[in-house]
């Protein structure tokens, strides 16, 4: 199964943060799955960082591919087809990031892993 990490729950890998659950930890330490990081979370953690929204993550602003890869995740870069999907899809949610996201797992075939009900819909398998 291939998974796409929304931008909270890879931060809340990376941090040990409880928010993120046994049932998702298990997930992502299964080395059997393919786990993405979209260019969309590092976009969206660069731009809260550079606008003091997520002070704690500066030291990864300018590292998050290393990093992702550091922690066996792959990434994922934003094409013109998943630009168009996420304009055209329906206004349930509001941030772009995530819209993005959710794109990307139409287009791609995969799952999120995500806490944000709203995901749910657009129809993406979105995990917990």
């Amino acid at each position: 199964m291939r998974v796409l990490l929304d931008t909270h729950a890879f931060l809340w890998w990376l941090v040990g943060d409880p928010r993120l659950t046994k049932k998702p930890r298990s997930l992502l330490a299964d080395p059997s799955r393919d786990v993405f990081v979209s260019a969309a979370s590092a976009w969206e953690i660069s731009t809260k960082v550079a606008l003091g929204k997520l002070p704690h993550f500066a030291a990864l602003s300018g590292r998050i591919l290393e990093i992702a890869r550091g922690e066996g995740f792959k990434p994922l870069s934003i094409s013109i087809m998943h630009s168009d999907h996420a304009g055209r899809l329906p206004r349930h949610h509001r941030d772009p990031f995530d819209r993005m996201l959710i794109a990307q797992a139409h287009l791609e075939s995969m799952a999120i892993l995500s806490n944000d009900e709203v995901f749910d819909r657009y129809g993406v398998a979105r995990l917990w």
